[in-house]
């Protein structure tokens, strides 16, 4: 707990993101990335700050369902967005990627007051409904403190931002970039 409330305040106090760490308090998604792009990501997840978006990121992720999803908005100095399930899968038509959900139900808003979106740091994607998240995720390249109170913050990236950084750009990328297996370290 004390590592944990540690990286809370790191997250508040660093406008961005300093450095990779091997290791994070966790539970921790590790995101096994192929393309443009080829490595491993490690997201220090935030159960005490989004403890659903947490609960179902991991249960998507025990299932397998984000295994060789692309990411399709990728927005150069700034974002980086996966996790459509439903229809993001590779060597799959991507023409509706960004427009899915999985079958799990939506998860009602669980915004920070103290956290910021920063580089690194990880949100819940969602349609206008501020309780629409579901299954897709960003990763910020940059800060986007304009996003504050308006996405849930449920993670930050500890390990592999040169990775995130290299993911290739576009809506969607003329090649996305594929997270080919997603696991979870507890």
């Amino acid at each position: 707990m004390i590592r944990k409330l540690a990286t809370l305040l790191a997250l508040t106090a660093a406008p961005a993101f300093a450095q990779d760490a091997t290791d994070g308090p966790g539970p921790n998604l590790v995101i096994e990335v192929a393309g443009a792009a080829n490595g491993t990501i490690v997201i220090d997840l935030l159960p005490e700050v989004a403890p659903q978006h947490v609960a179902q990121i991991v249960a998507l992720a025990e299932s397998g369902a984000y295994d060789n999803v692309v990411f399709h908005r990728v927005i150069d100095g700034f974002m980086a967005q996966t996790g459509d399930v439903r229809y993001g899968k590779a060597g799959g038509d991507l023409t509706l990627a960004g427009t899915g959900d999985s079958d799990m139900p939506n998860i009602p808003a669980e915004f920070s007051e103290t956290l910021s979106f920063q580089r690194g740091v990880v949100g819940m994607a969602r349609a206008q409904d501020p309780n629409s998240a579901n299954s897709q995720f960003f990763i910020m390249f940059a800060d986007g403190s304009f996003l504050d109170g308006q996405y849930t913050i449920f993670g930050n990236v500890i390990q592999g931002m040169e990775v995130v950084d290299a993911i290739q750009r576009g809506e969607p990328p003329a090649t996305p970039d594929v997270m080919t297996k997603v696991t979870v370290q507890k």
